[in-house]
């Protein structure tokens, strides 16, 4: 790394360029990587939205089915309807 004269050659700089790049690249992904996982390893607040799925769907669209035809009461379809979000 260092020339005859105890310089640093160009060649130096420019392995000293990627490795800060390479430091700087793991130090934001190390970031990024424990920011997404704390999200993940946390529950939902109470009242925000889940995601939707297609099961999701199909759960709540035979649930208003059923209210519809009066199989269930409105109690008994809210207190469905509330576990749905939740899962």
């Amino acid at each position: 790394m260092m020339g005859h004269d105890g310089s640093w050659g160009a060649g130096s700089w420019v392995l000293l360029s990627l490795l800060m790049l390479i430091f700087w690249s793991a130090v934001a992904a190390g970031i990024v990587h424990t920011v997404r996982g704390a999200r993940r390893e946390h529950p939902a607040e109470p009242g925000a939205q889940t995601p939707v799925t297609a099961q999701n769907c199909a759960a709540q669209r035979t649930l208003d089915e059923r209210f519809a035809r009066g199989e269930i009461d409105e109690d008994e379809y809210r207190r469905r309807r509330d576990e749905l979000a939740l899962s």
